[in-house]
């Protein structure tokens, strides 16, 4: 029994991000985001589905934090919206919006559940984006304002901060796949989006340090799919190596701990990263507290030279999620593991794990065996991964409750909590009552 016990202090959570749970975008003085205008725009999103309602979270926050409560959550990530704080993304602030986050903080402390906080999950305010967005070199500066406010605003009660979530989402499926706000298809762009990310990064990093956040700790969230390669061909191999370079934790771990992008990056993609990308490299260096790591999936890579980045994925014939992601816990094993013996981070959080299934409510439950599966087979990985020397404190389930999942609207559901988005009901799933006991055994063996 005791093998399956994680360690005494660890810290067992879910997550979520703003646009995707609040609702009310444009309440209380608010300025819309990329995605309030993304998802307005026709043919955007599955349905014409919008955040306008989402989980109605800006409302019901108290009955989530019960909900969390109940659950027996130690902890609990969420994510500010940047346009609520800063409307026109700096300049103005808007009070209410500081108020909402501020009441939210408390109301959480008040439950006994720790706040982590991410500053930017992907809802750029729109009018940054008409001054060019994240592919505009001032924006390292626009964001470390907002950031630096929120530590004098929060630091007092908030000592977790995460500064990007998925930045590299943001740059390839927002900027080059066109697929996520703000739309765009620019391959160039998405580098430099990469680079100014990075950069608005550690400028956040040194403001949090130079507030000096009583016991406060800073680090970054990061994508990631373990990519394997199909055969034992060198070309499968390289192909797979420079799938994990670009898509996975070194691209933005390799300029923060080593002051450089990853070789495959700078051997084949050079040409897209900005002009004297070299010139930021040294101060994009800058020593962080925590890697977050995100992990759903795997796949494998094989050889494609019509590619960019010369791989393609290929089918391996393992169960899928909703999502058609391969369900692949070996991966989420591959990737801790990976990280501690490439970078050697002081602490690693796994920010996001959890699957889409097709859920359905029969006499007021939700009978979810297949993600309860899915999440004993990922905290197996997990606690292999603490017991082979990962640095792993802490794990947060994707998600606390169904949600706008972004392109895909309300089509697909992620939650351990059901949500009836005509009536805002609640009801946990049975994943959420076994998430519930492993918590409360610091265990996924009971």
């Amino acid at each position: 029994m005791s093998e399956k016990v994680f360690p005494k202090d660890f810290m067992w959570g879910a997550a979520t991000a703003s646009y995707q749970i609040e609702g009310s975008p444009l309440a209380d003085g608010a300025g819309p985001s990329i995605w309030h205008r993304f998802s307005h725009t026709p043919g955007n999103t599955y349905n014409g589905d919008t955040g306008d309602l989402a989980d109605d979270h800006y409302n019901r926050y108290k009955e989530d934090i019960a909900l969390m409560k109940e659950l027996g959550l130690k902890a609990y990530r969420f994510s500010i919206s940047w346009s609520r704080i800063f409307p026109n993304g700096k300049g103005k602030i808007n009070e209410k919006g500081v108020d909402f986050y501020n009441r939210l903080v408390d109301e959480l402390l008040k439950a006994n559940i720790t706040p982590f906080v991410t500053l930017y999950h992907w809802d750029l305010p729109a009018a940054l984006q008409d001054l060019g967005g994240w592919t505009n070199r001032d924006i390292a500066y626009w964001y470390t304002d907002y950031a630096d406010y929120m530590f004098q605003r929060l630091g007092d009660r908030v000592k977790n901060w995460i500064t990007l979530n998925e930045p590299w989402v943001m740059a390839f499926v927002g900027h080059f796949m066109g697929e996520h706000a703000p739309g765009m298809k620019d391959l160039y762009a998405a580098f430099s989006v990469v680079n100014n990310q990075l950069r608005a990064h550690s400028k956040t990093v040194k403001a949090f340090r130079e507030e000096n956040v009583k016991e406060g700790k800073i680090g970054i969230t990061l994508s990631n799919t373990s990519h394997d390669p199909a055969t034992d061909s060198q070309e499968d191999i390289d192909a797979a190596r420079l799938a994990h370079e670009w898509t996975n934790y070194p691209l933005f771990l390799n300029p923060i701990y080593n002051g450089e992008y990853p070789s495959g990056i700078k051997e084949h993609a050079s040409v897209f990263l900005p002009h004297n990308y070299e010139n930021d490299l040294e101060e994009i260096k800058e020593k962080i507290d925590f890697v977050g790591i995100n992990y759903y999936s795997g796949d494998l890579v094989k050889l494609d030279t019509k590619s960019f980045l010369g791989g393609k994925t290929v089918e391996r014939g393992l169960p899928k999620t909703e999502m058609g992601w391969e369900i692949y816990p070996e991966g989420f094993y591959k990737i801790l593991k990976g990280v501690q013996e490439e970078y050697n981070p002081k602490e690693v959080y796994v920010t996001e794990n959890g699957a889409a299934f097709d859920d359905s409510v029969v006499n007021q439950e939700v009978h979810d065996e297949n993600r309860i599966d899915y999440l004993k087979q990922h905290l197996e990985q997990a606690l292999r991964a603490i017991q082979n020397g990962v640095t792993l404190k802490g794990y947060f389930v994707w998600s606390l409750l169904d949600n706008f999942e972004w392109a895909l609207g309300y089509s697909k559901r992620f939650g351990i909590v059901y949500v009836d988005y005509k009536t805002q009901k609640r009801i946990i799933k049975d994943s959420g009552k076994w998430y519930s006991q492993v918590i409360k055994n610091n265990s996924f063996n009971f």
